[in-house]
């Protein structure tokens, strides 16, 4: 039986890379893990010496054409295949990103677009005909966030323009996947409040996030991986928003 081959964008901390430490810890797996920086990815690394069959790390900057091809190209090279991208790699900002509309950097606004929606967009692009080609149900997983949605995370009571507006506009992108690609498995999945490096650090300029209930990245991502393994194509009900514990959330 051929192995399961993944492709996950911001490998190399918080949730990303708890996600190739449990995908390393199955059987029959190859995880290719992308990092902007690989050299500096000392615990991605870690994993990769721990397990040099199953995973790989790949060099992947977030919405950079040269480098999300590369990547597949590695890993078509490796493993001939590829079933499940999951496109991780994301930024919340910065203090400068924690500021109501009227004072919005317009940099920043660049910026976190750039990472959150046009780097799941390009890693897309890059992957797609490998995808196809591999599987007849391929997966292509964005991992996004409540605050993208509409319904809920407008109401949130903490300045997010940059990181919200972004998230909802990625959910838009991978349900249109769903409509444009028949063959396709697309899903955007809030991965929970998880306590990382990333949301311990916006907690400095946004004290009313401490109020969040948080959950360990081994909690989310053992939820995540379940939420992907079951994932279907729905073809009454179209695609979902879906969290980390399977629930579904509003657009």
């Amino acid at each position: 039986m051929s192995p399961t081959v993944y492709l996950v964008s911001g490998a190399n901390r918080g949730i990303g890379l708890e996600l190739i430490a449990q995908l390393a810890a199955r059987e029959n797996v190859v995880v290719f893990a992308g990092a902007r920086n690989p050299s500096t990815a000392t615990a991605l690394r870690a994993l990769e010496s721990k397990s040099p069959s199953k995973v790989h790390v790949v060099k992947l900057t977030s919405a950079d054409e040269a480098d999300n091809k590369a990547a597949v190209a590695k890993v078509k090279q490796v493993a001939g295949r590829l079933d499940v991208v999951i496109a991780n790699a994301g930024v919340f900002g910065n203090r400068d990103a924690a500021l109501l509309s009227e004072k919005a950097s317009l940099d920043i606004m660049r910026g976190t677009f750039e990472v959150n929606v046009l780097g799941p967009l390009v890693l897309f692009q890059a992957a797609w005909q490998l995808l196809k080609a591999s599987t007849d149900s391929p997966k292509f997983i964005v991992v996004s966030s409540l605050a993208g949605s509409i319904q809920v995370g407008t109401s949130f009571p903490i300045p997010i323009l940059p990181y919200g507006t972004s998230k909802a506009a990625v959910n838009w992108f991978t349900t249109k996947l769903h409509y444009e690609y028949p063959s396709l498995i697309a899903v955007s999945l809030h991965p929970g409040s998880v306590e990382t490096d990333m949301s311990t650090s916006a907690k400095e300029y946004i004290p009313e996030m401490a109020k969040f209930e948080m959950i360990t990245p081994e909690e989310s991502i053992k939820g995540v991986l379940g939420v992907i393994d079951a994932a279907k194509r729905d073809e009454e009900a179209g695609p979902k928003f879906l969290s980390y514990d399977g629930s579904v959330l509003p657009w």
